[in-house]
């Protein structure tokens, strides 16, 4: 949490400070400008690669194959887009970046062998199943009567 935190704080500040930087060498209006093209620019990129993920996790769901790869691509493709429509400099080339099929590939994979759970002997049950049921030969004598209200 407080690396979060200190992102929340630190980012947004980096931003501003590079903004004013570069407005200072091209010009307010032409930062304003280059901020606008890049969200634009950007927004039309993540449209094609969110086009093209879909298409292969549809692909993969009519082989009966579970479109896991591509959901994690999907889900980095839009952490990418909230950063390329986010003004600034660093998180448009984050951005960018992750845009990147091969970067985006390994980002996947990398988490894959992180949060990979072993699941082997986590669900043994805690009784012996042919105990518990009734053999063939119980019975239990009884009579019931129905009785409306």
């Amino acid at each position: 949490m407080p690396i979060l935190f200190i992102l929340l704080i630190s980012i947004p500040l980096i931003e501003l400070y590079f903004l004013i930087q570069v407005g200072g060498i091209i010009g307010g209006l032409s930062t304003i400008l280059l901020i606008i093209v890049t969200a634009i620019v950007g927004s039309f990129f993540i449209r094609q690669q969110g086009m093209a993920t879909f298409l292969k996790a549809q692909q993969n769901m009519q082989r009966g194959q579970m479109p896991a790869m591509e959901l994690m691509e999907g889900l980095i493709l839009v952490i990418a887009g909230v950063m390329l429509v986010t003004p600034g400099f660093i998180t448009d080339s984050l951005g960018f970046l992750l845009l990147l099929p091969p970067l985006r590939k390994a980002l996947v994979v990398s988490a894959a062998k992180r949060f990979v759970v072993n699941t082997q002997g986590m669900h043994k049950p805690t009784y012996k199943p042919q105990e518990d049921l009734p053999k063939p030969t119980d019975f239990i004598e009884g009579e019931f009567t129905k009785e409306d209200k």
